[in-house]
């Protein structure tokens, strides 16, 4: 299992792609038996340029500055698309000093636009925390109420599990997101313990984890299955906060005139009804 700190970023997300590319998709021939799944090290050294022992040391973490260019070579041999060679590369920039952690507060005209919203939206942190949400959000999934996680309810909630059409790729996305805004910070306290807690309860987030996937949050379709109001199929944004580190406004909505926006529009009403409710 892999552990909640990562001490060799680097060289864990090399190793993790390197196995996953095959001999055949670099235009080599797989012949013999091989042990480890992937390539072998001296096959990406040889198509990246370096020798082999010069890429040992990288997975092994004992060379921690390689150049762009060398790293860009070695990323193109590994398949990288731009989201993972971007995070490769911010692996071995100088990291800033780390910022002290103080309580996170929503812009108070940002909390006035989430709350006038009709459809389902809530502010969440870096780390997935809900830090504020709106009736219609909540009425949609409970777990995106302030103050609970939208990455333990994932993994943890067996109702989240429920409510999305593809959890799978939902929480592979998740995932991948969770190092994309981990980045370099590998060492950051709360990061670790989330990662960690995770690691711990979820068979099935181990194993994305240790994947070394990343993706660049950002919106896109969704399709959920509401114990209430039945199938929607929506689209979901993703807005930066300005003026705060790493918050997000994510919201969800569906296209004019369809079941979905009537379903939503039903929800809307369910949360106004449970809000009165004394």
């Amino acid at each position: 299992m892999e552990t909640p700190t990562v001490p060799n970023a680097l060289g864990d997300f090399l190793r993790a792609h390197r196995e996953r590319v095959r001999p055949e998709d670099v235009g080599l021939e797989s012949l013999g038996h091989r042990r480890t799944p992937g390539l072998r090290r001296e096959e990406v050294a040889l198509l990246a340029g370096v020798s082999t022992d010069y890429y040992l040391r990288l997975e092994q973490g004992r060379d921690r500055t390689p150049s762009v260019q060398v790293l860009e070579a070695i990323g193109r041999v590994l398949r990288l698309d731009g989201d993972q060679q971007a995070y490769a590369l911010a692996l071995v920039r100088p990291r800033p000093r780390r910022r002290s952690r103080t309580p996170e507060t929503v812009p108070a005209g940002t909390l006035r636009f989430l709350h006038a919203l009709p459809m389902p939206a809530f502010v969440q942190n870096r780390y997935l925390d809900v830090l504020a949400a709106n009736g219609p959000a909540q009425a949609l999934s409970p777990p995106m109420r302030p103050g609970a996680n939208r990455l333990l309810a994932a993994f943890l909630d067996p109702a989240e599990k429920e409510l999305h059409e593809d959890w799978e790729h939902a929480t592979a996305a998740a995932v991948g997101q969770l190092r994309a805004t981990m980045g370099t910070e590998t060492d950051d306290p709360r990061m670790v313990a989330l990662v960690g807690e995770l690691s711990l309860k979820s068979d099935h987030f181990r194993r994305l984890w240790a994947r070394q996937d990343v993706v660049r949050p950002r919106g896109g379709p969704v399709r959920l299955h509401h114990p209430e109001v039945g199938e929607l199929v929506l689209h979901r944004e993703k807005l930066v906060v300005a003026g705060t580190e790493g918050q997000t406004l994510v919201a969800y909505h569906a296209d004019a005139a369809t079941p979905s926006a009537e379903a939503l529009a039903l929800l809307g009403t369910l949360a106004l009804e449970r809000t009165a409710e004394p």
